[in-house]
């Protein structure tokens, strides 16, 4: 099998950056918050409540990420 001259199969590459976490993070609080309200509105709770912790774990993340700088 041949490679490109200067590249190596050991070689990762670049890692994920933080902006593409955080805008994950706010990602999954905007849907967390979706979630909430589509449960509460067709009564299925077990909606509510992953939701409910999805935006809080979302929230935390941020919180401890944004404020801890």
């Amino acid at each position: 099998m041949r490679y490109r001259i200067g590249n190596t199969p050991d070689e990762l590459g670049e890692p994920i950056g933080q902006g593409a976490i955080i805008g994950a993070a706010v990602f999954s609080f905007v849907l967390g918050i979706g979630f909430v309200i589509a449960g509460l509105r067709s009564r299925h709770y077990w909606l509510t409540l992953w939701g409910a912790g999805l935006s809080l774990a979302s929230a935390a993340y941020l919180a401890f990420t944004l404020l801890g700088r």
